[in-house]
């Protein structure tokens, strides 16, 4: 929004904004805030920033050394709709709090590491990502864990109406219409407030979960600001259905038998302006350059270990079977949903010719997941992977409905986050490539999720074991 700490100052006292409002993201990829009253803040901010407990809720610093700085930056500047005082944000670099270096461990610091690497390879300028962003909207949600009482209670006025509408079937809820489809109107309004923060939304539309599914696509731009801009989406979403008295959520698999949340990820590379995975000789399946096929063979070497990073939750993989349209292998295609990775049929022109990788959910850090991806694919180009003699594909067809001498030669996507993690601690030395990732972090990372996700669920009794064993 500003191109500089005095044009935002001047915008600050120009239009009697109360407060200012300092986003930083956290580890597991969630919003954490600073407000400032205005009168209080001046150039000095975008200098020495707001210090912080990185050891507390961010998952940055350890107790005894966990001092840090939200650095606000002037160019993610934008007025928040959802506060009833005039307020100015601005998204923010996390830097040390004594030397105010860029902190190794900001998932945007990450980003800008990745996009960084990318052009000192010299293989592409630009990497521009454009994920999907599937949600669901629910009435209400009620969660309770104790010892003696667990239970999730879940309503949807779509699948339980009022007697106005018809409830939308199991799994048909796709393109349905109103009356019967009651999100519209929030979908709409979703799109203005991201409109008025300069996000154009290309199109929403309900998916095809009954219970409240929806979707909402915008243009591809370039990691860090694509990574910022989803950041901004999921917030105005969460708030505006707040506003409409429900609960937003990404969780990708709320509702069982219910088609899950994904995070398709469209993706594709530029140098000098020209889209790098268009094949202008016409020769390569589906018209994908060298280039690309060698980005999509880094995908797919590295598919198992990027979930330990992209599926970073056990619900990731009550999303990722059979069935569904979930990719649960890893392979390539055009236009084919049971696919990892999708060759848009639409996407036909040199300046579109793009792929979509179609494994990711949002329990991932965006900002990670984006730079993880980017990182396998410039693997993939370096190596010049030959993917023919992977058995990576094409293949053109659904392969859940093979034969099984076939589906053995296929590489699976993990089962489970346990295995997810594993492969992630086998193979990260891609993502160790100018230091864009540190050892350190991996290390964390897989420490963090193994202990407090997936240890944390493996160790408490399901509901439905009940049902299975009570008897025993």
């Amino acid at each position: 929004m500003f191109e500089s700490a005095g044009d935002a100052l001047k915008y600050i006292a120009e239009h009697e904004i109360a407060m200012i409002d300092l986003k930083l993201v956290g580890i597991r990829g969630q919003w954490l805030h600073i407000t400032v009253p205005a009168r209080r803040f001046g150039h000095e901010h975008f200098i020495e920033g707001v210090g912080y407990d990185g050891s507390s809720g961010s998952g940055f610093g350890k107790t005894e050394s966990g001092d840090m700085t939200a650095l606000p930056q002037p160019n993610t500047a934008f007025i928040d709709p959802f506060w009833e005082r005039p307020t100015l944000s601005f998204l923010c670099d996390t830097v040390t709090a004594d030397t105010k270096e860029p902190f190794a461990n900001d998932p945007r610091t990450i980003a800008q590491r990745a996009e960084a690497y990318m052009r000192q390879t010299g293989l592409a300028d630009e990497a521009l990502m454009g994920p999907e962003f599937e949600f669901h909207v629910f009435d209400r949600v009620a969660v309770t864990n104790e010892a003696y009482y667990t239970a999730v209670e879940i309503h949807s006025s779509e699948t339980d109406p009022d007697g106005q509408s018809a409830a939308i079937p199991h799994k048909q809820g796709y393109l349905c219409v109103p009356p019967t489809e009651q999100l519209h109107d929030l979908r709409s309004d979703v799109a203005l407030v991201l409109e008025e923060m300069n996000i154009p939304v290309r199109y929403h539309h309900h998916e095809v979960g009954a219970p409240g599914q929806c979707e909402i696509e915008i243009d591809l731009a370039p990691l860090v600001d694509m990574a910022d801009r989803a950041m901004l989406i999921k917030y105005a979403i969460k708030n505006v259905a707040r506003r409409h008295g429900k609960l937003a959520t990404f969780m990708p698999k709320p509702v069982f038998g219910e088609a899950g949340n994904g995070m398709h990820v469209h993706q594709l590379l530029r140098k000098n302006g020209q889209n790098l995975f268009y094949d202008h000789q016409q020769r390569n399946y589906a018209n994908l350059s060298d280039t690309a096929l060698q980005y999509v063979g880094g995908l797919l070497v590295h598919g198992q270990a990027l979930t330990g990073l992209t599926n970073p939750s056990t619900n990731s993989f009550k999303r990722l079977v059979e069935g569904y349209e979930a990719p649960v292998n890893l392979f390539f295609s055009l236009a084919n949903r049971s696919a990892a990775i999708r060759v848009p049929r639409y996407a036909v022109s040199p300046e579109d010719k793009r792929i979509e990788y179609r494994p990711p959910d949002f329990t991932g850090n965006i900002y990670l997941t984006l730079s993880a991806m980017l990182m396998a694919g410039l693997d993939g180009i370096a190596r010049k992977l030959d993917m023919s003699q992977r058995n990576f594909g094409p293949f053109d067809v659904d392969i859940a409905k093979q034969d099984e001498a076939f589906k053995s030669k296929i590489t699976p996507v993990p089962r489970s986050l346990r295995d997810a993690l594993t492969a992630l601690s086998e193979d990260h030395a891609f993502l160790l490539k100018g230091e864009v990732f540190t050892p350190a972090f991996i290390d964390n990372w897989i420490a963090v999720k193994r202990t407090r996700e997936a240890n944390a669920v493996a160790t408490r009794p399901h509901p439905y074991e009940y049902h299975l064993h009570l008897d025993t």
